[in-house]
């Protein structure tokens, strides 16, 4: 099932510069997010997303790690 994504134009337009002729969006971020590890994939990530209430998600995946080690 398609689904629609909202990008910054900078990423979109380095994304561009990965695509290769003939390769839609969705098999360019298929080969990208299977060519690295989900960590070095994040890493790459840092910083081209923008984050509404980040304190508040910050708060959550820290009681949600607490939650993991308890």
């Amino acid at each position: 099932m398609p689904k629609t994504i909202t990008i910054k134009k900078s990423v979109y337009d380095e994304l561009i510069g990965f695509k290769k002729e003939n390769e839609s969006f969705s098999d360019l971020l298929e080969r990208l997010v299977k060519s690295q590890s989900k960590n070095e994939l994040l890493l790459s990530l840092r910083g081209s997303m923008v984050f509404e209430n980040k304190e508040e998600l910050l708060r959550d995946m820290e009681k949600k790690r607490w939650e993991k080690r308890n």
